[in-house]
């Protein structure tokens, strides 16, 4: 039996400027994220953030100063989740 890999879930969460920083951090610590991007009102990619299964607070300070510089900068964002959908499922023959 072979397996195959499953798409990711894609999830689009809106948030203010003073949301965004807290709201990424909540959507960190669930867990289960492959990519985070944010664009703002206009639909821009601002910032696009691979993410590796095992980063930690210490390896995060850069990424949370960078979104809370930006955060004043638009009234609006889009932050869009990529999450692993889980095990591969496996292909019938």
């Amino acid at each position: 039996m072979t397996t195959g890999q499953r798409p990711p879930i894609i999830e689009e969460i809106q948030a203010t400027g003073s949301e965004l920083l807290q709201t990424v951090k909540n959507i960190i610590r669930a867990g289960n994220v492959r990519r985070i991007v944010i664009k703002n009102s206009e639909g821009r990619t601002v910032l696009d953030v691979p993410l590796t299964a095992g980063i930690v607070g210490a390896l995060l300070l850069p990424l949370w100063a960078t979104i809370g510089s930006i955060a004043a900068m638009a009234a609006r964002w889009t932050i869009v989740v990529e999450r692993d959908a889980g095990p591969p499922a496996p292909i019938p023959h």
